[in-house]
């Protein structure tokens, strides 16, 4: 992932040579719901959270645009060990961390001269953390997996360096949950990291 991120690091700012580009920043806030919602469910409590984010973006002439967003959701709960269906709790508290990392290409629609709908896809590189105070180093989780992911939103002009959006975000992370068989999501079967995502963006810069 490291080599990923210095070459997106590098693309960005080479992306705004053209005549016109733009680079802007934005931060964001929204709501997960996660695609293995049993297995967040039974460790959490829950299968969706508050996620924040934020992220460069370089707008480009005729629409095109490139962002790199970082993101995190964090919440806590309890291990617990499923057995034929049936959820057992453990009594240790356990922290999931999720860290999106996503770089997106797209289109925006700018025929109007404060509203601009716009779409777009990308890769992500998503780092999952489960901790607990008092485990063992080989009882704690720390990996990271690549995934892919589609968005659409609408970006509303406030001033003239000023905008803010509404945004919907699919993203799927296949295989990056359920490789222990003595997991959660291994007796859920399931192992999908993604899901949708619905985000508020303020956006600094044209």
């Amino acid at each position: 992932m490291t080599r990923a991120l210095v070459f997106a690091l590098l693309l960005l700012p080479g992306l705004a040579r053209p005549a016109q580009a733009q680079i802007r920043g934005f931060a964001d806030v929204g709501a997960t719901s996660f695609t293995a919602s049993e297995s967040f469910d039974a460790v959490l409590g829950t299968s969706s959270g508050v996620v924040f984010g934020g992220g460069v973006e370089v707008a480009l002439p005729r629409g095109i645009f490139a962002n790199l967003r970082a993101s995190q959701f964090k919440a806590d709960g309890q291990r617990v060990f499923i057995f034929e269906g049936e959820r057992f709790e453990l009594g240790v508290p356990t922290t999931v961390t999720v860290v999106p990392i996503l770089l997106t290409g797209g289109y925006r629609f700018t025929r109007w001269p404060r509203l601009a709908p716009y779409g777009g896809a990308g890769i992500g590189w998503h780092r999952y953390k489960e901790t607990s105070e008092f485990a063992a180093d080989d009882e704690d989780v720390n990996e990271q997996f690549t995934g892919f992911h589609v968005l659409g939103g609408a970006e509303f002009r406030l001033a003239s360096l000023v905008a803010a959006a509404g945004e919907v975000e699919w993203a799927t992370v296949p295989d990056a949950l359920g490789t222990d068989p003595n997991s959660v999501s291994a007796a859920f079967d399931e192992h999908d990291l993604g899901g949708v995502t619905l985000r508020v963006k303020v956006i600094i810069g044209r």
